[in-house]
């Protein structure tokens, strides 16, 4: 049954991205998030297809299983993102290639959390890793929403404001720092330290988190420091509508930060010293 969705979601994801692509308005940063959605979903699914077929997964250097599970939960929250974001902005009643995107896309995230449901339930084995684990999921979800707030970020927005600027630095460090803590964890070179990389972890989401303590309160009270209510002109890819989303997303990364500092605390000093 895995196997069967995996096709199924590599067929699905392609019909998105086609239907998506013919349909055009390709100058929005959301259109352009949503086609690499759903291309990224396509080629990293066709790929562990092939793989798995000719046995060669067997012979890759990291746990498989754990990098199949936390990509199949990726691909979901990215593909219900997409089924949200693209039906809002790029659908109208005679677009029906976008409406058929839509559709799709929706039916391509039920895919994708039907296969994590099979491979939760069900595993083939014991899944050893660090992306399969709740601070490897929510590692995932720090970059992912990083990824939602650079989409939304336009230059014009920041340029000359040291204050954004300033945000901005932070959501690409930490984005950057989470993406080497994925890249070694699944790599397996964290032995390779020569200090404790729990201890790095843990210093490393305080950090991130008092980091984006700071831009939650500096985002805010500099993008709308002379806009605090929405233009009554404002369209679909309004300048004020992605500060929004901005300062939203900028507020939950930093909750998942928050709890992953929790969790890493107690999973060192708690747990694992008992």
């Amino acid at each position: 049954p895995v196997g069967i969705m995996r096709i199924m979601a590599a067929i699905l994801t392609c019909m998105c991205f086609s239907l998506a692509g013919a349909a055009g308005d390709g100058s929005s940063s959301y259109w352009a998030w949503c086609m690499f959605t759903w291309c990224f979903c396509f080629f990293f699914t066709f790929l562990i297809v092939i793989l798995e077929f000719t046995t060669v997964n067997s012979k890759v250097p990291f746990a498989w299983d754990d990098f199949t599970t936390a990509f199949a939960m990726l691909a979901s929250l990215m593909c219900l993102i997409v089924s949200i974001i693209y039906p809002t902005f790029f659908t109208c009643k005679i677009c029906h290639r976008a409406i058929g995107a839509s559709v799709v896309s929706w039916v391509c995230f039920a895919t994708y959390a039907g296969e994590v449901v099979l491979t939760r339930l069900y595993p083939r084995g014991e899944t050893r890793g660090f992306l399969s684990t709740l601070p490897g999921i929510m590692k995932m979800l720090e970059t992912f929403i990083a990824c939602l707030i650079f989409v939304s970020l336009d230059r014009s927005q920041y340029t000359g404001n040291s204050g954004l600027q300033w945000c901005v630095a932070v959501y690409s460090l930490c984005f950057i720092f989470s993406i080497i803590i994925i890249l070694l964890t699944l790599a397996q070179l964290t032995s390779y330290l020569p200090i404790s990389f729990d201890m790095v972890v843990i210093v490393y989401n305080i950090l991130a988190a008092v980091m984006y303590t700071t831009a939650m309160v500096i985002w805010p009270l500099y993008s709308f420091s002379n806009n605090k209510q929405r233009p009554p002109n404002c369209g679909h890819f309004c300048p004020w509508d992605k500060l929004v989303v901005v300062t939203f997303m900028t507020i939950f990364n930093f909750i998942v930060y928050t709890l992953d500092t929790m969790y890493s605390i107690r999973l060192v000093f708690f747990i694992m010293n008992r």
